[in-house]
């Protein structure tokens, strides 16, 4: 379900879509020279997010489009977006922007997920230190590490507002994706939430979830789940798996619970955490394990040989 978040709190000419968990919310500015978007959402859902850009701009042009980070649930509406307004300038941050120039989806992480972006062009970068210009107001570049090594946050002192990305939510932060791949990026998520601390935001627009007040309490109960991570790398390797099963019911709706099995087996960042965290059992049992997880959580459900989104 999506639904435009218009806050007053938040800076004049900001709208937040809410997209839920498939697509990541997208934050549209409109200036008095110019428009802008962060993030575009998943490519099932691109339709839906030039549908709701369209409809906001009322006839003005989308001049701008950034991407916090390349996962396929934010940049997943790019190229609808681009052919939606062909003077459409779009800026992504630095470090994987080669790839996107020759357009690597297997370095990009699109294949071995299991997921599907749309290629994509890009016209210019997001460097950390500087700032750009969204609605007529200077938005602070950061660098913010961790989920994804290249991932970048916004923030306008002013109105203190953070565009937090999949750095902090309300209730956790993303799966920190480079952690199943063997390399260690813990530290980097703890030094992404100091970043925070310090800039001490009234206001934070997450990659997921509604807009909320920052408090401290939430960035203490983040860390509490960070350090339960790094004292289990198992669970967070666990956690990581369930959240690529839901975003893949979340795409499909439904599956033969034998091809969402099929499905694991052949993607192969689902063969990588398998294989690194939980070697000794076959596949297809633990697929039952997580589906039976997903089923009490209330984040599926089972019907025969039927797996559904819940």
């Amino acid at each position: 379900m999506q639904k435009t978040n218009f806050d007053r709190n938040l800076p004049t000419g900001v709208q937040v879509f809410e997209r839920g968990w498939l697509s990541s919310n997208n934050i549209l500015f409109l200036g008095s020279q110019s428009s802008a978007l962060v993030d575009s959402g998943y490519s099932t859902h691109a339709e839906q997010t030039t549908g709701l850009v369209g409809a906001a701009l009322q006839q003005r042009p989308l001049d701008l489009l950034l991407n916090t980070h390349l996962h396929s649930d934010h940049c997943g509406g790019n190229a609808a977006l681009q052919r939606s307004y062909p003077e459409l300038q779009t800026l992504i941050p630095p470090g994987q922007a080669s790839l996107v120039s020759s357009w690597d989806p297997v370095a990009l992480n699109y294949l071995p997920s299991g997921q599907h972006c749309p290629r994509f062009k890009f016209d210019g970068l997001l460097l950390p230190g500087t700032v750009v210009q969204l609605a007529d107001t200077a938005w602070q570049i950061h660098a913010a590490p961790g989920h994804d090594p290249h991932s970048i946050i916004l923030f306008e002192p002013r109105s203190q507002t953070l565009i937090s990305a999949d750095a902090l939510w309300e209730k956790g932060f993303g799966v920190v994706f480079p952690e199943l791949d063997g390399e260690t990026a813990f530290d980097e998520v703890a030094a992404t939430f100091d970043l925070i601390e310090r800039l001490d935001p009234r206001w934070v627009i997450p990659g997921h979830g509604p807009v909320f007040g920052y408090r401290a309490e939430v960035l203490a109960k983040a860390r509490e789940r960070l350090n339960a991570f790094v004292k289990s790398p198992d669970r967070h390797a666990h956690h990581a798996a369930k959240v690529l099963l839901k975003f893949k019911l979340l795409d499909q709706q439904q599956m033969p619970f034998a091809d969402f099995v099929r499905w694991a087996a052949n993607t192969s960042y689902f063969q990588l955490i398998h294989q690194r965290f939980v070697p000794s059992g076959p596949i297809d049992h633990w697929m039952e394990q997580l589906t039976q997880e997903l089923v009490r959580s209330a984040a599926a459900r089972r019907e025969g040989d039927m797996v559904y989104n819940a």
